[in-house]
């Protein structure tokens, strides 16, 4: 029995992209194979990697929506193909009709000018795209889209990464990605000829990976641009002082507190942020935080009371 795509991923036929990719990242990440050991988490995660590539391409949902489980057989320019003998764009819909050779889909135009009531077959809609017969070479595959999530400092580093998806026949398949050092969040990865697959001779379509940067508890991303919350000491902040900044390389570098600093001060280190192969790298952007220790020994409260009778500053005090 053909699955709706749409049951797969729960949303409705009217969800707008935004919608579809939100319902196929919560399930993926409930499903995904690597986090669920349930039995039937691998082949859930296989069918939500289905729906969502031909869902979130918008020229394949269009003909998934028009042609259901037979959209696979036609080409994405089918409209240009067919051209004005099929009538405008919407004008085909399905329905089943009984032969000898059992069940089969059938399209009518809709518009009673002539295309005649009983339909178009799909493959005589393939025929008219063609020619008469097969087309030659085959119709060229499909290419799809499946999201590659990544941590910041996977983005960072790149790397080699084995990935699972839904193959051709349904069954999960592992792909070797390369994924280039700087990788920001939307950026996609192009697997030659790993797409859907062409008829006859006609090469296979590409798999484009579009990479998705996680949320990291420390690191945020702007572009290439990486912000890091620093916690530093009441006193480090008043007196000034030069301290470890973490980076997403994993590493630490150095940045001087100006003597005087207030939490949410930003200290930039130029080109610290993601790398960029074509061009200047991203900043790292250290957004000070003033801590205040939880428990003061009796010596240091003696002193925050001895600085509390000396200081005449009040920062709510209206210059």
């Amino acid at each position: 029995m053909a699955k709706d795509f749409y049951e797969v991923l729960g949303v409705s036929r009217t969800a707008g992209q935004d919608d579809i990719q939100q319902a196929y990242r919560k399930l993926a990440r409930k499903y995904h194979p690597d986090v669920n050991k349930d039995p039937g988490a691998e082949e859930r995660f296989k069918d939500l990697n289905e729906a969502y590539s031909v869902l979130s391409d918008p020229k394949t949902r269009a003909r998934y929506d028009r042609f259901g489980e037979d959209f696979r057989k036609v080409p994405e320019d089918w409209e240009e193909r067919v051209g004005a003998g099929a009538g405008p764009a919407g004008g085909f819909r399905a329905r089943r009709t009984a032969g000898a050779g059992g069940p089969h889909v059938r399209y009518t135009t809709g518009f009673g000018d002539g295309f005649g009531a009983e339909g178009i077959d799909i493959e005589d809609l393939l025929g008219s795209m063609f020619g008469a017969g097969a087309a030659p070479g085959g119709v060229p595959g499909a290419d799809q889209e499946a999201e590659l999530p990544l941590t910041v400092e996977e983005a960072y580093r790149g790397g080699r990464r084995t990935v699972t998806l839904a193959g051709p026949t349904g069954q999960p398949r592992r792909y070797e990605v390369d994924v280039p050092p700087g990788v920001t969040d939307g950026q996609r990865i192009r697997l030659a000829g790993e797409g859907g697959r062409g008829s006859g001779d006609a090469a296979a379509g590409d798999l484009y990976l579009r990479v998705r940067i996680q949320p990291h508890p420390r690191f945020r991303l702007d572009g290439r641009d990486v912000y890091v919350q620093l916690p530093v000491t009441p006193w480090e902040a008043a007196l000034g002082a030069t301290v470890p900044v973490p980076t997403p390389g994993g590493g630490t570098a150095k940045v001087t507190v100006p003597a005087g600093s207030s939490s949410g001060r930003r200290l930039r280190l130029r080109g610290e942020g993601m790398p960029n192969p074509r061009g200047a790298n991203g900043d790292l952007y250290a957004e000070l935080r003033v801590m205040v220790p939880p428990d003061l020994g009796d010596r240091e409260r003696e002193l925050f009371e001895e600085l509390a009778a000396t200081s005449s500053y009040d920062p709510r005090r209206t210059r």
